[in-house]
């Protein structure tokens, strides 16, 4: 089996008698070769053969997809484009601009082009992007030997054959079968003797969202999609579903870190593209620390009083931000599986309030005992009413902590009930926000314990 070091080499030295071993790869072993070699690329996709290259070039990232047609001989990139699976060629052209697609579309037969234009024109974003028209139909009063005969003329040209979809005389769906309850019973068996009537199907203008969650919670390689009507339009696979869903995973933590989704892999996007996606954030958090300055300027005559109140305002704020990244980063995951959603709030709010009295009282003890065994050990000596620091400390932690939480935890849903992206109340902003607050809380508490002593 070729390595992608054998790969780069034989087309380095153009060892034209071993091309035939190129069809031999895997299409995630092309895909990890376009990601690594990239100038190797376009030549290793001249010469595989048409079936080989298409299914590869749908583990390619979009970018890569376009450099490739673009730079194959027009024909070869004719034959590619005619040989992809209709939802995969449908979710590469909806990435060009509209003179690429119209230029691209010309390559096409007149059937695919047709198909194509019907796939594009539902609303990107909807699972009628995802989905493939091609799928195996049956009626009720054919045998399963029908059946199987259907499956030899048809299924070749067929993406997946787990299910056929039973339809009426109008063609809407009324059931789907498994491919094995055909193998199992007599041949002269119709299929109205195997029905359930009992399907589970995606609408064609449902967000892509939907049909992850769907596929989640159930056991399924493919499901039909229907329009309003009940009519079947096509079949969304897994490989699409999975492969949608690892994208927006990948955009939500890049944004939950407090950046723009990169759309395009870190070993191939750009210097200056990565730093534009990570910039923006940058400034607004940074803009958003400045009110923590200004609220320490606001309690300047505290601090010059107290100024042993200084030495814990680093661990005052981290606390309370450590924990409201924590339960916004628990929360916006939870959303994103269909665990939780706004109706839930309150639900979500008892939780969190009460884990972070539980969190800010066992980080408030070990706060307290930090300056019981400074003082005691004579580590440091924090004055004559160290224990007043020390209960500062305590209830301060306690106060920041909850707040943390309950900030961390609600804003995300606040944000999704807005029509927000809920990643967006990533881990920075949320440990931004409870700085400033938790400043506020600190000197609040501090004033309130050692008022009429330090203060």
């Amino acid at each position: 089996m070729l390595n992608l070091k054998d790969i780069k080499n034989l087309l380095q030295h153009n060892r034209i008698t071993e091309f035939v071993k190129l069809n031999k790869l895997t299409p995630r072993d092309i895909a990890d070769f376009t990601n690594r070699y990239s100038q190797w690329a376009v030549k290793l996709f001249q010469h595989l053969d048409t079936k080989s290259a298409a299914r590869a070039f749908k583990f390619l990232r979009r970018k890569k997809q376009e450099d490739i047609i673009k730079s194959l001989p027009e024909e070869k990139a004719a034959e590619l484009l005619n040989a992809l699976q209709p939802d995969d060629r449908t979710a590469f052209l909806s990435e060009l601009s509209g003179n690429s697609v119209k230029e691209l579309l010309k390559v096409l037969t007149p059937e695919l082009r047709a198909e194509t234009l019907e796939l594009l024109g539902y609303a990107e974003g909807s699972v009628g992007r995802l989905m493939t028209p091609d799928y195996v139909s049956i009626k009720t009063n054919e045998t399963c030997q029908d059946v199987l005969n259907i499956i030899r003329q048809r299924g070749k040209a067929t993406e997946n054959l787990n299910f056929l979809f039973v339809l009426d005389d109008k063609g809407v769906l009324i059931d789907d079968i498994n491919i094995k309850d055909f193998l199992v019973v007599d041949p002269g068996t119709t299929v109205a003797q195997i029905m359930d009537y009992q399907f589970i199907a995606l609408k064609v203008n449902d967000g892509q969202s939907s049909a992850i969650k769907v596929f989640r919670n159930n056991s399924r390689f493919a499901l039909p999609v229907i329009d309003d009507n009940g009519i079947l339009l096509g079949v969304v696979t897994l490989d699409d579903v999975l492969r949608l869903a690892e994208s927006d995973s990948t955009r939500e933590i890049q944004k939950i870190g407090g950046s723009e989704a990169l759309d395009e892999p870190y070993t191939t996007i750009s210097f200056f593209s990565l730093v534009r996606k990570r910039a923006g954030w940058l400034i607004i958090l940074f803009l958003g620390e400045m009110l923590t300055a200004t609220a320490m300027g606001h309690f300047e005559g505290e601090i010059s009083k107290a100024v042993v109140l200084a030495l814990f305002i680093p661990l005052i704020i981290s606390s309370g931000g450590n924990s409201g990244s924590q339960a916004s980063s628990i929360i916006i995951r939870a959303m994103a599986l269909g665990e939780i959603s706004f109706r839930d709030w309150w639900r979500v709010i008892r939780r969190e309030v009460l884990s972070g009295l539980v969190l800010g009282t066992i980080l408030g003890i070990v706060g307290f005992l930090r300056v019981f065994i400074w003082q005691e050990f004579h580590l440091y000596d924090y004055g004559v009413h160290w224990i007043k620091v020390a209960a500062t400390v305590f209830f301060s932690l306690i106060g920041v902590v909850m707040w943390g939480t309950m900030s961390g935890s609600m804003l995300p849903l606040i944000l999704k009930k807005l029509g927000a992206d809920p990643a967006a109340s990533s881990a920075p902003f949320v440990a931004t926000l409870v700085d400033v607050t938790g400043l506020i809380i600190y000197f609040t508490v501090a004033y309130i314990i050692m008022q009429g002593t330090l203060l």
